[in-house]
């Protein structure tokens, strides 16, 4: 039996490590029971080797036993964990404060943006037409961002996001600013800034319908105190007189928050700079229609004000700030980065006093005052 067992088994002996006494060799699967002597020592009992495996087998059995926990955990949830380890679950990305503060930033380059709108608005509405006015902005800015577009190579869109962009082309590219410049018409600057200053609010409003998001108390609080400031200021400006014009503001409200909301939804998805560029060019087929009967029924005469109004409007206020708002916004959130808005009527009533020549009144300090502690409150509010 030794002399077969050589014979299948050649070099075995001279191959294998030394071990010590009572232990198994390495990698063997299972011992084999030999009792008896061999040449030069005594080899240990099989039960005393088979205690041994079962030891061993006991402790690999020990080790699989998180692996299939493992693999379970993997299965129901979907996550990848390696073997005999367990994957701790992934905590909440927050923004560093660097990205806020650049987030900040950026939003606020956009109501900078905005705030020159109603004033270059009034400058283009001196020699062209409202309607013109609108569908050469909009077909200017749309050939600067398809420009941007085309040059960098910019895939196109997922096809789940074309909706969202049709509400951003129908609020911010083609319903805001026409329903203001028809406004506008019959109406002030300071006036129309009733509908800059309830943006914020119904903003954030649609945003937390839409997104799901939950602001606190708080921000609502601060909010809403800062949309009554803005709201009395303004309708006190105006006489509180309500007229056609307030129909075409109120209905601007809404538009323009509805793209807002779904531009900022987008912007979590791809670049601010492509959410409003690809609603733009979405929008040109019937810009260049609009343009062309409009320009056939209404004035057209380019003077120094209409030919900066209107390239203002096209080029800084439809495309780059937008491009800086949904940037912003995508970084610090909707409902923060609309009521940096509250400050927006302000500032549209400075430009108006040095490019308008519009009389301001003791109360704007006032409420400048009160604006700006309800959206530091409201950018230090938990959401």
């Amino acid at each position: 039996m030794r002399a077969q067992d050589s014979a299948t088994a050649p070099g075995r002996i001279a191959v294998e490590p030394r071990q010590a006494p009572g232990t198994a060799p390495e990698g063997a699967l299972a011992p084999r029971p030999v009792t008896g002597s061999t040449q030069g020592g005594t080899t240990p009992t099989g039960s005393a080797r088979a205690g041994s495996t079962q030891a061993r087998s006991a402790q690999a059995g020990s080790t699989q036993a998180p692996s299939a926990q493992a693999g379970k955990t993997q299965a129901a949830d979907g996550t990848q964990a390696q073997t005999g380890t367990t994957r701790p679950p992934a905590a909440a990305k927050t923004p560093a404060p660097d990205h806020r503060r650049a987030g900040t930033l950026q939003a606020a380059l956009g109501v900078i943006a905005f705030s020159l709108t109603f004033p270059a608005t009034a400058w283009g509405l001196e020699g062209i037409g409202p309607w013109s006015l609108v569908a050469l902005r909009c077909a200017l800015g749309a050939v600067v961002a398809g420009g941007c577009l085309l040059a960098l190579r910019v895939p196109l869109p997922a096809r789940a996001h074309w909706a969202g962009l049709a509400v951003v082309g129908g609020g911010v590219v083609v319903g805001f600013p026409l329903l203001t410049s028809l406004a506008l018409q019959t109406s002030s600057t300071a006036h129309a800034a009733v509908v800059v200053g309830l943006l914020p609010l119904t903003t954030a409003v649609l945003s937390a319908l839409r997104t799901g998001t939950r602001p606190s108390r708080t921000f609502w609080a601060a909010a809403i105190a800062g949309a009554v400031a803005v709201a009395a200021f303004t309708v006190q400006q105006s006489g509180g007189a309500l007229s056609t014009a307030d129909l075409y503001l109120f209905g601007a409200l809404l538009v323009c928050a509805a793209g807002y909301t779904e531009g900022g939804r987008l912007a979590r998805h791809m670049p601010g700079w492509q959410v409003i560029g690809w609603a733009l060019v979405l929008c040109l087929p019937l810009n260049v229609v609009w343009a062309v009967i409009a320009l056939r029924h209404e004035p057209f005469q380019l003077t120094w004000h209409s030919t900066a109004g209107l390239l203002y409007l096209a080029i800084g206020s439809q495309f780059l700030g937008l491009l800086v708002w949904y940037r912003g916004m995508a970084a610090i959130g909707i409902p923060k980065a609309s009521q940096l808005q509250l400050a927006q009527p302000l500032l549209t009533l400075v430009w108006s006093l040095f490019l308008l020549g519009e009389d301001l009144t003791p109360a704007a300090p006032l409420t400048a005052v009160a604006v700006l502690v309800c959206i530091a409150v409201t950018q230090r509010a938990r959401g």
